[in-house]
């Protein structure tokens, strides 16, 4: 494993040179095993690594490629990820603490960037939210949509991978179910109505505030449905 970790080092350094840019074609196996000095076999376990990683991309009968590198790309996995952590109570924890730390800000830095036109597109996810107050599905669908339309409003495509990740479909879905279930989805899609006022007003500090409450409320639904669950006889830790 330590020779396949200098191994993935080397192609890596390659990569953050310049020598192998953004969509690049690699040399063949075997001229790139030559070319660092290593064994055909310890190149391709590099090779499979990096490309696991999304960093190369190999195209079956053509060859093997840099990826473009762009966040969304090498961020792919998180969501995965965080979708395999649905039964770890503790992990979600601190998914949604991230969330709170990172949502507030990201709404607060799109409400000095949105254009009327983004303006537009989050007014139309949340007025479908409204008419769709009755359809978990279709909630969880334009929820994750708005949101996804305010962080793209900063420009940070960075942020937006980060925040689309750890704000997975299952437990948004989950969330939803539990708000419709205990009739609170009407104080949600309040939240959700106060953000996009505070985006309308072109306020930062407002956007900051009317997220910070959303997150928060969102946060304390799950914090005290999961220690129900944990309460109960024989229970998973989420279910």
């Amino acid at each position: 494993m330590l020779l396949t970790d200098k191994a993935i080092e080397q192609i890596r350094e390659l990569i953050r040179t310049g020598a192998l840019p953004p969509g690049s074609k690699l040399p063949p196996e075997p001229v790139l095993a030559a070319q660092l000095g290593l064994s055909r076999n310890l190149a391709r376990e590099a090779v499979k690594a990096l490309a696991v990683a999304r960093v190369l991309e190999v195209r079956r009968g053509d060859g093997t490629y840099v990826t473009s590198l762009q966040p969304s790309v090498l961020l792919e996995g998180l969501g995965g990820a965080v979708e395999l952590l649905q039964s770890d109570a503790a992990a979600l924890r601190d998914l949604i603490e991230v969330r709170r730390l990172l949502e507030p800000a990201a709404t607060a830095l799109a409400a000095t960037r949105i254009s009327d036109e983004q303006l537009a597109e989050v007014k139309g996810h949340l007025d479908a939210m409204r008419e769709a107050r009755d359809d978990v599905e279709q909630l969880n669908a334009h929820d994750a949509a708005f949101h996804r339309a305010v962080v793209s409003a900063t420009g940070n495509e960075t942020l937006l991978t980060l925040l689309e990740g750890i704000s997975g479909r299952t437990l948004r879905a989950r969330v939803w179910r539990g708000l419709t279930d205990a009739h609170a989805a009407g104080r949600t899609l309040a939240e959700h109505e106060a953000i996009f006022n505070a985006l309308s007003a072109r306020d930062a500090t407002l956007g900051q505030a009317a997220a910070l409450l959303h997150v928060s409320s969102t946060e304390q639904w799950l914090r005290e449905h999961l220690s129900a669950e944990e309460s109960l006889p024989g229970a998973d830790a989420a279910g």
